[in-house]
């Protein structure tokens, strides 16, 4: 696997990175590449040109797939409505096999005056192979209404698999694990279930691009090697600080309910001067 080593994030373009590679050697691929509608990153312009976002999205994939994901491996990307269309074709082009289109609702989404307020992502899940993969569906089972609504005697006792529309929020300000440095940061419930139950502890993870770190912090939390790759300096350095302060302790999780209703009862509210308009806050 030319000079990469496991456990570490590299700074420079995926692309160029991955090139380099000699052999496949990622079990499982997590990326959340920049969407094109004009976040504001360290180093990075997120805003071209229709025909120059998909031919870059082409090379990126395309590099993950044929020199970094090992025969057996998975493939995860995260991408919104502007370009979900296009990466589910250019992973067809690929060959890759797709086992679930999911949908991450979430809370917490724009404000909008004339149209209807977003409030999903889309979370394309491919396979090499379809039939030798890896799929802990014990690792990520959780209750299923049989057994939480209606006390069925023939409801499974270790729960069902999730279905297809997940329910995390994203994080807001105030969340414990929220970092002030990087404009959109995931969840890291949303990658523990991902790598969870598409990898095996000592099984290795890569994100091509890295930003915030959460895909590594999560990896190396739950005993998986990681390489992560990230062109800005300041994401990089950011992200191994997390990470160590995520091993050493330092740093908090937040515990997002998968149902967001079910955080309304851990509201707080700041009891503000008199006149001015009173809002829950959370955390």
């Amino acid at each position: 696997m030319s000079a990469i080593q496991p456990d570490t994030i590299i700074q420079g373009d995926c692309i160029e990175t991955l090139s380099e590679v000699r052999e496949p050697f990622a079990d499982l691929i997590f990326a959340d590449p920049p969407f094109n509608i004009g976040y504001k990153y360290d180093v990075y312009e997120d805003r071209k040109a229709y025909h120059e976002y998909r031919a870059w999205t082409e090379k990126w994939m395309g590099v993950c797939v044929e020199k970094a994901l090992k025969p057996t491996g998975s493939f995860w990307i995260a991408i919104g409505d502007e370009y979900a269309a296009e990466v589910r074709l250019i992973g067809n082009a690929l060959g890759l096999h797709l086992r679930n289109w999911v949908i991450w609702h979430y809370t917490f989404g724009q404000n909008t005056k004339r149209k209807f307020a977003r409030g999903h992502t889309h979370l394309f899940y491919w396979v090499k192979d379809p039939r030798n993969f890896t799929f802990n569906d014990m690792a990520v089972r959780i209750p299923s209404a049989r057994q939480t609504t209606y006390a069925d005697k023939r409801a499974n006792p270790k729960g069902k698999i999730p279905d297809d529309v997940w329910s995390f929020s994203r994080l807001c300000g105030t969340f414990n694990e929220r970092v002030q440095w990087h404009p959109c940061q995931m969840p890291e419930r949303v990658l523990e279930r991902i790598l969870k139950v598409s990898s095996r502890p000592g099984d290795l993870v890569l994100d091509p691009f890295s930003g915030s770190g959460t895909t590594c912090v999560v990896a190396a939390r739950l005993g998986r090697p990681y390489i992560g790759i990230d062109i800005s300096e300041v994401y990089v350095e950011s992200s191994r600080r997390r990470i160590a302060d995520t091993l050493a302790g330092r740093s908090l999780t937040t515990e997002i309910a998968e149902n967001p209703e079910l955080l309304r009862p851990q509201r707080r509210v700041r009891r503000k001067p008199k006149g001015e308009i009173q809002r829950p806050t959370l955390w």
